[in-house]
């Protein structure tokens, strides 16, 4: 970014204005510093959520002060625009001075995510001589709690959860010190003042401080299951070497084969569990500190529960002192997940988390630093060479994202029902709220609730609009008819919302091709949809091509038992010219209940509770079912990830038949051509046939995009199925060797967790241009 500034003279001052993320990242500090290497004088105060600055002194030095505060500014800032006006006739006191916050109303309030410890801090935690040595809350301007602690803006103590910890002298001083690295550090804190440990156990408090952690680590040591109160909020840890502690907390959560995280001490330990190439270890190593999904090691000393059977790993490093210190004095890989039951938000209050979790646990490793918003930890894999959000929440979120055409007023999009976000637009910017979980249940809708109030406070922009999914089901959805009046509501449909999030992320124009693939959305016929190829823009889009359509057995039931699709398939896909291959399903039928193909075959002919989906998801998980991978789906997408495990090892080998026909003006993908060349090749390894599959995916999605009659060659690639690293990686490729040019989300999850910021940008695109 460059900066032109008003001509200034020695009669007049400037006023500068520098809006982004330039609270809690060190900015102010910084700008006193630069103030005084540069020779100008006058002050710098937070306002609402960006900076003021008010700078005098000769032209140069002003002229070459601007240049640093955009070229140098702290690495966890983020500039994106700087106003200057002159303040003619003003005069400073001498010097530079810090002065306190301002309030401010209005949109534009950006904030900085929880940063992970700095190198210093971790070098005072381990430091005996240190007046913090061990101490679990250390931080600095350059690292700490930010979002979870932050009440309002401007970000100050008085307006954090840290308000309640009155500094001591010590603190005090360094506060105040230009020349300190926690000048201006917000979370200051020291054992003399700040927040500490407590262990409880049994109901009640059975230690605190040192004692405190030392009884949690012998906790772990022992086998046990442990709560601790992180950053964002609880999580459950137990020994990821220990095979019963680990079936312990998968009990405790009711997560009977979902993978779950590992976090490891430093990258050799790292190295011993995964094979990590360079864009994983920059990923891992990031401040934001997520769970990086990253292919298994042969040998790892994990338990085997802890992957359930899949080839990869989510991997991450310690992200707070805490962690350090727990990991430092175990000297092993912890399973570390979140701190909740399945279904329900993570815990964030002590009261809750004694209740809820205490009975699940042998322990709870407490503390009294209040969380004010739940953040959950963020994933992320490399894929096609690039880091891709699977989950955005703490390290990541609260940043705010561009919107390609300014929003006139503010609006807020709530989301879909799975892997749930929150967006909230103000004028060219949206903040994507932290993950909350699938809406499901009264917790979770109240999580919901209390996110939403919580952005609109922040952001100081309170929405008159709200955007939702068309699917008059989700709980989202209602919640906006019960919010909103009509004429403030606007549907975005579901896969529409899934290619503008990915359009948006990356600035492109329109209009560009869109192919969503995912589980399921609302489809403008009343089926549901999910394997859609747009010709789309900010503000509409035109379908040009589908899959088949099979029929889902009882419906949402279809999902978590996918043998069931599969047979959807057998008895019910849509006639496109090619008769569904029933007698070459001798295996799946004889594993089956005679009782439940029995009761299928009846709800598929008599199309009783078995609605029709075009899904490219649905078609992932039939295909799972025909090879014997998966029966089932504990969680959701587990038949689609475990087909992608069966393809590893697999180099990409030719496609099974497939074919592309017109129907009603649309280009249709046939399964049927490729499901039976699924059940006639019987005799190759599964693994094989579902490598095959996914070639086949990658080469009809070519097909595809070629029938779009577009002016450009951009295709985004927005919905769940893209979470796949092998279909995405050969997609990808074969679009560039096809002469596309393919997108896929990086900082904004292709899941149902970027649906939110999908439908602010459709629907900012819209009241635009009304």
């Amino acid at each position: 970014m460059t900066v032109t500034a008003t001509r200034t003279g020695l009669r007049d001052g400037l006023r500068i204005e520098v809006h982004g993320v330039v609270q809690g990242v060190g900015f102010r500090p910084f700008v006193y510093r630069t103030a005084v290497a540069c020779g100008v004088q006058g002050d710098v105060r937070n306002a609402g959520g960006h900076v003021i600055i008010r700078v005098y002194g000769p032209e140069g030095a002003v002229a070459a002060f601007l240049d640093r505060l955009v070229r140098d500014a702290p690495g966890h800032a983020q500039v994106d625009r700087v106003e200057t006006a002159p303040l003619d006739g003003w005069r400073p006191e001498a010097g530079f001075q810090v002065l306190d916050s301002a309030r401010v109303e209005g949109g534009g309030r950006d904030m900085p995510p929880d940063l992970a410890t700095c190198a210093s801090c971790l070098r005072e935690l381990f430091d005996p001589a240190d007046r913090r040595y061990r101490y679990p809350f250390i931080n600095c301007t350059d690292c700490g709690p930010r979002a979870t602690i932050v009440a309002d803006l401007p970000y100050d103590r008085a307006r954090t959860t840290m308000a309640r910890f009155p500094m001591c002298a010590g603190c005090a001083a360094e506060y105040h010190d230009p020349a300190d690295r926690r000048f201006h550090a917000e979370p200051i804190a020291c054992p003399a003042c700040g927040p500490q440990l407590s262990w409880w156990a049994g109901g009640a408090e059975r230690g605190t401080r040192d004692a405190a952690l030392s009884a949690a680590v012998e906790t772990v040591a022992g086998g046990g299951l442990v709560a601790v109160k992180g950053i964002g909020g609880y999580q459950l840890v137990c020994d990821a070497t220990d095979g019963v502690a680990v079936a312990r907390i998968r009990d405790a959560k009711h997560r009977p084969t979902k993978p779950l995280a590992v976090m490891i001490p430093d990258l050799d330990a790292a190295a011993r569990l995964a094979d990590l190439d360079a864009a994983e270890l920059t990923l891992l190593t990031s401040a934001a500190r997520p769970i990086v999904l990253a292919r298994s090691r042969a040998g790892g000393a994990l338990a085997a529960g802890v992957t359930a059977g899949l080839p990869e790993t989510g991997l991450f490093l310690p992200y707070s002192p805490l962690h350090h210190l727990l990991l430092g004095a175990l000297g092993r890989p912890l399973v570390v997940t979140s701190g909740n039951r399945a279904g329900e938000p993570i815990a964030i209050e002590s009261a809750t988390a004694r209740r809820v979790l205490g009975p699940l646990v042998d322990g709870v490793l407490d503390h009294d630093r209040p969380i004010h918003s739940r953040y959950d930890d963020s994933v992320a894999r490399v894929v096609a060479g690039a880091p891709r959000l699977v989950r955005r929440a703490r390290g990541y979120a609260p940043r705010s994202l561009p919107l390609p055409v300014p929003t006139p007023e503010p609006l807020l999009a709530v989301g879909a029902q799975l892997k749930h976000t929150v967006a909230l637009a103000a004028g060219d910017r949206a903040v994507l709220g932290p993950h909350i979980g699938d809406l499901e249940n009264a917790e979770t809708l109240a999580a919901f609730e209390e996110s939403v109030a919580r952005l609109g406070r922040l952001r100081g922009a309170y929405p008159r609009v709200v955007a939702y999914d068309a699917h008059p089901g989700y709980l989202s959805t209602r919640y906006a008819a019960a919010h909103f009046p009509a004429g403030q509501r606007l549907a975005v449909q579901h896969h529409h919302a899934h290619v503008a999030a990915v359009a948006a992320e990356h600035g492109l124009p329109e209009p560009f091709i869109g192919i969503a693939y995912d589980g399921l959305g609302f489809g403008d016929d009343g089926t549901f949809w999910g394997g859609e190829v747009l010709l789309a823009g900010y503000t509409g889009y035109r379908r040009i091509g589908r899959f088949g359509r099979a029929p889902m057995p009882g419906g949402a039931a279809a999902i978590r038992r996918t043998a069931r699709m599969a047979l959807g398939y057998l008895f019910g896909a849509e006639d496109l010219g090619a008769a569904p291959p029933v007698s070459l399903a001798a295996d799946l039928l004889a594993r089956l209940d005679v009782r439940e193909v029995a009761t299928v075959r009846r709800m598929v002919e008599r199309r009783i509770n078995a609605p029709l989906a075009s899904s490219a998801g649905r078609l992932f998980d039939a295909v799972a079912g025909l090879l014997g991978v998966a029966d089932d789906s504990a969680y959701e997408g587990e038949a689609a990830i475990r087909l992608e495990a069966a393809a590893a090892g697999y180099p990409t080998p030719s496609a099974l038949r497939w074919r592309l026909v017109e129907r009603a003006g649309l280009w249709v993908y046939d399964p049927v051509p490729t499901l039976t060349d699924v059940l006639e090749r019987a005799g190759e390894p599964a693994g094989l046939v579902a490598a095959r599959f996914h070639t086949t995916i990658a080469e009809v999605t070519v097909a595809l995009a070629a029938q779009v009659d577009s002016p450009n060659r951009t295709v985004c690639l927005g919905g769940g199925v893209w979470q796949n690293r092998r279909l995405a990686t050969e997609t990808v490729a074969a679009l560039a060797a096809a002469g596309f040019q393919a997108h896929l989300g990086e900082r904004v999850p292709v899941n149902d967790g970027g649906i939110s910021y999908g439908q602010a940008v459709v629907a900012a695109a819209q009241l635009a241009r009304r």
